[in-house]
């Protein structure tokens, strides 16, 4: 992260933002050597996915529980195709 003076970030401010833009990096403007403002690049809320989400998990009684490799759809073998084995 990139920290600049609010003096020296004023005259070239817009060279700034595209460097936050471009990197994806923030930038932290100080004044008297305290930090003022931090930007940083624009990031879409989640919101709207973590609500599309929400109410998919029906029960879940024990979260930290160890789970058994039969348990996981992805790791279970696929099932045969007609016309095979």
């Amino acid at each position: 992260m990139e920290t600049i003076s609010k003096s020296k970030f004023k005259p070239s401010a817009f060279e700034y933002f595209r460097a936050v833009q471009e990197t994806g990096q923030p930038l932290t403007i100080t004044e008297h050597g305290r930090p003022v403002l931090r930007i940083v690049p624009y990031k879409a809320d989640a919101q709207p996915t973590l609500a599309a989400l929400r109410g998919s998990v029906l029960r879940y009684e024990h979260p930290t529980g160890p789970v058994a490799v039969d348990d996981w759809e992805g790791l279970s073998p696929e099932p045969s195709k007609p016309g095979q084995g």
